[in-house]
Parts: structure tokens; C-alpha cells; sequence
């Protein structure tokens, strides 16, 4: 059993993994916009080497694009039965990584607090900042190390 566990709306694809986050971002990209419904996507980098994933998926590749958190390209996994998006990996810009969205964590005390905002060009001049670093485009070096 691991520390931290998903799952998508139905329940028919879940996760889990141990180690914390090396990174955790609210992504204000239009990619991220369209992708979750919302304003922004909040996510947390963990290591594949740590993530474990049952049930099926299918995933949809997003190509490069530098004006969103593709960057040089990933793969937005979701689950064929309800259509959720639970995580996102074939990071090109993190290899390795998985982005897990962290509003599929089954504990909400287990969320983790953003450590920065990212592609905020596109943000919503409604939603306020956060106090952490904004990024008007890109990652900061330290969440790809």
C-alpha cells in the first residue's frame, strides 16, 4: 500500500507512490485550462521509478508547444471508463517524471501546497496570485533536476 493514493471519478484506474513531490505547480497554461475545465491545473512532479497505476487508460499526446506546460511534448493519461484525467507522463522537459493532478489524490490532507505558479501569461486576471514564484513561461531549473 503506498503513502499517497488516486483514483479517477469511477474508480476504475488508481495510483499510488511514496516519495513526496520533487515539484508541485499550478499551471495557468491554456493547455492546462482545456484540459481540466478550470482556470488552472494543479499538479505534483513524482518520480515513474515510484509510480504505481492500475486499470486502463488511454492517453493523448500533447506536441511542443512553448507557450504551455507541453513544453517539448507529454502524454495527459485518462481512464477509458469515466474519461477522468489522472496524471500525466512521457514528460519530454522531465523524463522519468509524472505529473499526478493532484485534485485525483483520494486524501485531501494529502495534498500537497504549490510551490510556484507557472504559464501565468495566460492567467485570469480574476484569480489572484498565490505567494510563490510566478513564472511567466516555463519551469523553473529546479523542477527538472
Amino acid at each position: 500500500m503506498n503513502t499517497y493514493q488516486g483514483r479517477c471519478a469511477c474508480g476504475a484506474v488508481t495510483y499510488g507512490f511514496d516519495e513526496e513531490p520533487r515539484f508541485v505547480a499550478n499551471c495557468h497554461c491554456t493547455d492546462c485550462k482545456r484540459a481540466s475545465g478550470g482556470e488552472m491545473a494543479t499538479f505534483a512532479l513524482v518520480s515513474g521509478s515510484d509510480f504505481t497505476v492500475t486499470g486502463e487508460t488511454r492517453s493523448f499526446h500533447y506536441p511542443a508547444n512553448t507557450e504551455t506546460c507541453a513544453g517539448n511534448g507529454l502524454d495527459r493519461v485518462f481512464c477509458v471508463a469515466c474519461g477522468s484525467r489522472v496524471y500525466t507522463d512521457n514528460l519530454a522537459d522531465f523524463p522519468g517524471g509524472v505529473f499526478v493532478q493532484e485534485g485525483s489524490l483520494d486524501r485531501l490532507d494529502q495534498w500537497f501546497a504549490p510551490q510556484a505558479e507557472i504559464y501565468t501569461w495566460s492567467r485570469e486576471p480574476w484569480t489572484p496570485a498565490l505567494p510563490v514564484p510566478q513564472y511567466d513561461h516555463g519551469v523553473p531549473a529546479a523542477a527538472s533536476a
